[in-house]
């Protein structure tokens, strides 16, 4: 399965002669003793990313790593200089393919992260963070585990969070939550509804794509939160699949407390017209709305604005799982500079978000200090930053954790479509859940039974 997958993401994208030799004729991928013997040297290495300086501030970042190890310069290749995270994959791969000098790596979601450790591009870094005596999952939110190794620490920390209208909720006598279920979303949903907005908005899915909105209660778990599992099986009969399903049905069906779906796709909606606009009084998103919460030219604040966490799935649960997008900071497999590499990694994704300032770090080592600093630069940049709930904003981002990564399966895109497919027929009245579930599985094992 392994074949068909790199074959089938891989197969005119990446030539696999450019990459031989990255494992070293099968030595150790991490430091030799060659390398070890240079380390007084002065080194260059390369880093090639999808983030542009506006985002980034790369300059100084550098800077400041370079001045601490002054022996480790750091030759910054910006892939896309619009931030494009599919054109910067095309141009690493090239480069890759090409036999460029390659040696940190930065990728921008779980696939591509996946995809390039499966090619044997990436290498994994156990051995030096056993060197440096840390547990990867005490030291950072983000579980990076693929298989039985580590290929990457996590960088900035994007996690979803449920967007508050505060001035709704003071109307209708709601207390910001802290810790809540999604029976407890659900009758929020229910009070905030008026004659004049809804409870809430869910912006998917749509033509197979913002899927996250069909795993709801899935990503409230520590594992399993795909739609296959880890070990290739489906997980379409899971009962939080159902959960979903359920959920999604009685507040726009039963309770009429979310915006229909027909309306979101026939008028094309947005997140941000909706909470913004005041048309939905909570807007379930990823925390990459930090920038935007107070407010901005496009979308001006009216409001007041507080955040919620994700909700968990019974009470008492450990709570706190969400989904969450992050950097993956990589040591490439045929650099041979690992060493120095790894240091850079280990830096940027700790001290280094710090001084980068310009999100919010997966680092469990950045104090409440800092990471209030980092919220007020954030929050500084947008219009109306006092009418944003800090303190709520700050609890949500401390006390939310990634589920684990299960890498994505090649053929990812055909299922997305068919679940769509299914839950839109769902949602238009053509058939029940139980009909649903049915045809789901049967079409998503179609798919995995055709791709083993």
């Amino acid at each position: 399965m392994k074949k068909k997958m790199l074959s089938t993401i891989f197969a005119s994208t990446i030539l696999l002669g450019g990459l031989v030799g990255c494992t070293g004729g099968g030595e150790s991928t991490s430091g030799t003793n060659d390398e070890t013997e240079k380390t007084d040297e002065a080194v260059t290495i390369k880093f090639h990313t999808h983030g542009n300086e506006a985002s980034y501030n790369w300059q100084e970042t550098i800077a400041a790593f370079e001045d601490e190890y002054p022996k480790i310069d750091v030759d910054l290749v910006i892939l896309s200089e619009k931030g494009d995270t599919q054109e910067a994959i095309q141009k690493l791969d090239l480069a890759a393919a090409s036999g460029e000098q390659l040696d940190v790596l930065m990728f921008s979601d779980p696939a591509s992260y996946a995809q390039r450790v499966a090619l044997g591009m990436v290498a994994p870094i156990d051995e030096f963070i056993e060197k440096d005596g840390y547990t990867l999952t005490d030291e950072y939110k983000v579980d990076t585990k693929i298989d039985d190794n580590y290929y990457a620490l996590p960088g900035k920390f994007n996690p979803w969070y449920v967007l508050l209208n505060k001035s709704h909720l003071d109307a209708a006598g709601l207390e910001v939550p802290t810790d809540w279920t999604w029976d407890e979303y659900m009758e929020y949903a229910k009070a905030l509804k008026t004659d004049d907005h809804y409870g809430t908005y869910f912006h998917g899915p749509q033509g197979g794509g913002w899927m996250e909105f069909m795993k709801l209660a899935l990503a409230s778990e520590e594992d399993n939160t795909e739609f296959v599992k880890a070990d290739g099986t489906s997980n379409i009969e899971s009962p939080l699949f159902r959960k979903t399903l359920e959920m999604r049905v009685q507040m726009e069906k039963t309770d009429q407390s979310a915006v229909p779906y027909t309306d979101i796709i026939s008028q094309k909606l947005h997140y941000r017209n909706q909470f913004f606009g005041q048309d939905a009084s909570m807007v379930l998103i990823g925390s990459w709305m930090n920038t935007e919460l107070g407010g901005t030219d496009q979308f001006p604040l009216e409001f007041d604005v507080a955040v919620a966490p994700y909700p968990k799935n019974e009470e008492g649960a450990e709570g706190g799982y969400t989904p969450v997008t992050t950097d993956f900071m990589s040591v490439a497999a045929n650099s041979e500079q690992k060493e120095a590499a790894y240091t850079f990694i280990r830096w940027y994704t700790s001290e280094g978000q710090i001084v980068q300032g310009k999100n919010i770090p997966s680092w469990n080592g950045v104090s409440e200090d800092d990471l209030g600093s980092i919220i007020d630069g954030i929050l500084a940049g947008t219009v109306s930053p006092e009418k944003v709930d800090k303190e709520s904003l700050v609890n949500v981002l401390k006390s939310a954790k990634s589920s684990k990564i299960i890498p994505p399966v090649a053929y990812q895109s055909e299922l997305y479509k068919v679940i769509n497919d299914e839950y839109e027929k769902l949602i238009l009245g053509k058939q029940d859940i139980d009909a649903t579930i049915t045809a789901t599985q049967k079409r998503v094992q179609e798919i995995i039974d055709s791709n083993q």
